[in-house]
């Protein structure tokens, strides 16, 4: 596993370092006209930057309506406590559920298909713990099959369908939260990376396909109406698991434009030692030249305050 660990971050350090010189396809406008802000950064404390980062947003309320079934989908996969910035930090998801609940969210349901046993995942990330007193609120994760639905992916180029839990199809709303980290595979992982926590067969993306096409062709049908990343530490090695280099950031980043918020993302910290853009990482680059979101972050609007 060390040694596929270092090839793989070698040639994203090889590849990012190239610039991923392939043609770009303009991306249409996902914004709503009456967005002020393509992405808003906040630095602070988890709970208050998460809630000020909302609030800029406009208010969990344009998205969460009364009676809505929200799903929450954090990185919870490893059990691991939060310090090792391998998972969501549980104030910055506890912050999310409480906004919901009170926007008049019927049911928030976060969840999970954990990589560790789901237990420990549940008890050492903090995240039940931090929502165990919020009503309507529940924490679960799926490891039994029984729980996915399989999907056609009508515009995937290496994947026809996936199985994904069922209860994130179902659901009104899916809110992505995932924490900002390195990844072996793929460089960093962020958002669109993070979607692969709501499928079953998450091997295959690595054994049997181009990890970074297969996750373009992912994100076309699973399309969170906002993206929040966990930046208040970011993982800069060692990834996804960790132990590695944590960086104290203290920033959310949200957005409706998964792409962008993502590509803001690659930009907080140095990775493995070095500072890229988003337009590096292959599997944002694909998805943006597939019109799934905008990439260049100096022509975005973004506000940057603090909570």
């Amino acid at each position: 596993m060390d040694s596929h660990q270092r090839i793989t971050r070698r040639r994203f350090l090889k590849t990012a370092a190239a610039g991923v010189a392939l043609g770009v396809v303009g991306s249409p406008a996902l914004m709503h006209a009456k967005e002020e802000y393509d992405l808003v950064v906040i630095s602070g404390e988890p709970a208050a930057a998460t809630k000020k980062a909302l609030e800029t947003l406009g208010g969990i309320s344009r998205f969460v309506k009364k009676g809505h079934r929200v799903v929450l989908k954090p990185n919870m996969s490893f059990a691991r406590t939060p310090e090792f910035g391998a998972t969501t930090h549980p104030m910055v998801v506890a912050a999310v559920a409480q906004e919901c609940i009170r926007a008049g969210a019927r049911r928030v349901l976060i969840l999970d298909h954990t990589l560790h046993r789901a237990e420990l995942c549940l008890e050492r990330t903090g995240i039940r713990e931090a929502c165990k007193n919020i009503s309507g609120v529940h924490v679960q994760a799926f490891q039994d099959r029984k729980f996915f639905k399989e999907i056609k992916i009508p515009q995937g180029k290496v994947l026809d369908r996936v199985e994904v839990i069922q209860e994130a199809l179902e659901s009104d709303l899916l809110i992505n939260i995932p924490v900002a980290k390195s990844h072996s595979a793929t460089g960093v992982s962020l958002g669109i990376k993070g979607l692969m926590g709501l499928i079953w067969d998450r091997e295959s993306f690595h054994s049997r396909f181009n990890i970074n096409q297969a996750l373009s062709d992912l994100a076309t049908v699973i399309k969170p109406q906002l993206t929040i990343i966990d930046a208040t530490r970011a993982l800069a090695s060692g990834g996804p698991g960790g132990p590695g280099d944590v960086k104290k950031t203290n920033l959310i980043i949200a957005g409706t434009d998964p792409v962008a918020v993502d590509s803001y993302g690659v930009t907080i910290v140095p990775w493995y030692g070095q500072t890229f853009k988003g337009r590096q990482v292959e599997h944002l680059l694909i998805a943006h030249q597939r019109g799934l979101g905008k990439i260049d972050i100096e022509q975005l609007k973004i506000f940057k305050g603090s909570a």
